[in-house]
């Protein structure tokens, strides 16, 4: 189940992060705090305080520009609901449950687009491509 698990996991984290801005946040937090309420009771105040702080963090990086804070927040959430899985598997069906009530109130999605891209380098030529963001540092 280690793969399943890590699906998981990647899903309910990403899910979190996305809804913490939008008009969504009490309802995913809720449904969040319940599964430590009911799975470890002894770490649910620290989480309703966790989620709290990391909403504070991610709207003052929207506002400030910063890019790179949601997927930060993302990875975090995605850690602590894998170690939430992996001690406590009966978590996973109750997760899936609060996931897809949560599904349909994400915010618009960009639409999915087929990208190809193709290059052809030669000599000491480089090709950078990238289907979304891309930062390149070379010295």
């Amino acid at each position: 189940m280690g793969p399943e698990i890590a699906e998981l996991a990647r899903t309910a984290g990403t899910t979190m992060v996305t809804l913490m801005a939008g008009q969504a946040w009490e309802s995913a937090r809720e449904g969040l705090v319940s599964l430590w309420q009911r799975f470890q009771p002894d770490r649910a105040e620290a989480v309703v305080g966790e989620l709290d702080a990391a909403r504070d963090d991610l709207l003052l990086a929207q506002r400030s520009g910063d890019t790179d804070t949601e997927a930060e927040l993302a990875g975090e959430w995605q850690a602590r609901i894998r170690r939430l899985l992996v001690a406590r598997p009966e978590v996973a069906d109750e997760l899936r449950r609060i996931l897809a009530e949560l599904t349909p109130q994400l915010p618009d999605q960009r639409a999915s687009v087929d990208v190809r891209l193709r290059a052809e380098v030669s000599g000491s030529g480089r090709a950078y491509q990238a289907g979304r963001d891309q930062h390149i540092t070379e010295r």
